[in-house]
């Protein structure tokens, strides 16, 4: 018999209704409207920086992945809007990711990216010949103190990557290594002093030409603080080595009031359109609901009759023209039944060690996980992304002696609530404590099912013994306050699911489901 481990008032509560699982939206909500509109976002959810690369007939688009492995996914589309998932491009773990750079050079697909540790911040490269890989290890490019790097190839055919701060530097002619010492080149749009933002953050440069111009396309503001910070802007040149001339059509797109369905809306990349209309991808927290993360946002543009850009989209609440192009399968699944002989696509381990991925095994429709650490803050739980305002996801697992399982919603190792188990008592997970701090090992183990909701916000859990009949926890909580601008982090409030200890936990059947 489990019991929970803490204090409770009141006598225990009724069960509830074995609740049925609808068929419906399982993942992000959907862009296209199908009648010929989308409305964002067009990818929900944690999905920040995002640098999309034109190629052909295809879109493949890759974003800060952080502190989850494995890292960078790569997502392919033929309009923009719909998106599939092909894999990742990184699983050695090299520390938070952060505003990557997909380019094609050559024949060859290189993705530039900031990395940084507790004490240690670098840039990075890796590469493949094929945008499903298999991609190289990554490459340290030794720019220790920048972020944000954006490649380029100047009018001389020389490569180039911009930085923070509006510094640029050579890179040798097979884009792994720099060639000399950064230099300034640009001192970018200053915005006006009365206006609420974050910081200046002058960062993510991304080159593009047009016309036989070089356009810098620069996000400032800073990416969190107030909603009214973050924001984008412009400025062009002749020569990659400038100068560099500010739009006076800046900023290209902010946003100006907090009653705005998306806030900080920044950080762009310009991508061409199939049919001649082209198109800024960037981000944006939505609206009441920055546990959510950044989510990935894509505006129309045009080009004015003085050869500078604007944006088109408004304030990105209605409903868009959708761009050409063929339409694919949308989105990506979060349940897994485990069926397969390796860890689905959907799933991301947070901060993980060297042999993470040993900790797991595969067998009939089971995962069973070694236990790691004492609790959800030292066992680098497997994460996954919802994009969704409302959803839950509900687990069954068989508990071994000496281990504890559990089901989350997860923001960092310091900032996480749900409930846990050794298969006899529960563990409650609140502001990213654990109470009682710890479990006593189990001599028995046993068998649960937990489902997690996040509606609109608000935690609740209940419990099972049979998958049939549940039990309301005694403790609900409120998690619109577990994001960015209380932790820190840049990161977003996901499902996961936890093995720690010195035992081991199967789990079988993880369900996700959007609400109405």
């Amino acid at each position: 018999m489990l019991v929970a481990c803490m204090v409770m008032a009141g006598p225990a509560l009724a069960a509830d209704a074995a609740q049925p699982w609808k068929r419906g939206i399982e993942h992000q909500r959907m862009a296209d409207l199908g009648n010929g509109s989308f409305l964002n976002p067009v990818l929900s959810g944690e999905h920040p920086d995002p640098s999309v690369l034109k190629d052909g007939k295809d879109y493949y688009l890759t974003l800060s992945s952080f502190d989850a492995y494995p890292g960078l996914p790569i997502w392919h589309s033929r309009d923009l809007v719909n998106w599939q998932p092909l894999g990742h491009a990184i699983r050695t773990d090299v520390g938070s990711i952060w505003a990557p750079d997909l380019v094609k050079y050559k024949g060859r697909y290189y993705i530039y990216f900031a990395a940084r540790t507790a004490d240690k911040r670098d840039n990075f490269v890796v590469w493949a010949d094929a945008i499903d890989g298999p991609w190289s290890e990554p490459v340290s490019l030794g720019l220790p103190t920048y972020i944000d790097p954006g490649h380029a190839v100047g009018e001389d055919g020389k490569r180039y990557l911009f930085l923070s701060g509006g510094d640029y530097v050579q890179l040798a002619a097979d884009g792994l290594s720099v060639v000399g010492t950064p230099k300034h080149v640009y001192d970018g749009w200053h915005y006006p002093e009365s206006w609420d933002v974050e910081s200046y953050s002058q960062e993510g440069p991304k080159i593009s030409r047009h016309d036989g111009w070089f356009y810098m396309t620069t996000a400032v503001g800073g990416t969190a603080g107030p909603p009214t910070g973050h924001m984008v802007i412009s400025a062009r040149s002749r020569s990659i080595h400038g100068p560099w001339q500010n739009s006076p059509y800046n900023p290209i797109v902010r946003t100006v009031s907090r009653d705005e369905p998306w806030w900080s809306r920044g950080h762009a990349t310009l991508v061409e359109g199939i049919d001649g209309r082209d198109w800024m991808v960037y981000h944006g927290y939505e609206n009441g609901y920055y546990m959510l993360g950044r989510q990935m946002l894509l505006d129309p543009i045009a080009w004015t009759a003085d050869g500078w850009f604007v944006a088109k989209g408004g304030d990105l609440g209605q409903p868009l023209a959708k761009p050409a192009g063929e339409a694919l399968p949308h989105g990506m699944a979060l349940s897994d039944g485990f069926a397969g002989d390796r860890l689905g696509p959907q799933w991301s381990f947070f901060k993980p060690g060297p042999d993470e991925y040993q900790r797991l095994s595969f067998s009939d429709g089971d995962m069973t996980m070694r236990g790691k650490g004492h609790s959800p803050s030292d066992s680098s739980p497997l994460t996954v992304i919802a994009g969704d305002r409302a959803y839950e996801f509900e687990v069954e697992m068989e508990i071994a002696p000496g281990a504890t399982g559990g089901a989350l919603l997860f923001y960092s190792d310091r900032l996480y609530a749900g409930v846990g188990s050794n298969g006899e008592q529960f563990i409650l997970h609140r502001y990213g404590e654990d109470r009682p701090t710890s479990l006593p090992p189990s001599r028995k183990g046993g068998k649960l099912w937990l489902r997690v909701t996040n509606n609109r916000n608000i935690l609740t859990v209940h419990t099972s013994q049979d998958g049939k009949h549940w039990q309301k926890y005694p403790v609900q909580m409120d998690v619109s306050g577990y994001h960015h601008n209380v932790a820190g982090g840049f990161l977003a409030l996901k499902p996961a699911i936890y093995a720690a200890g010195t035992g081991a936990v199967t789990f079988h059947h993880f369900r996700y489901r959007a609400l109405d």
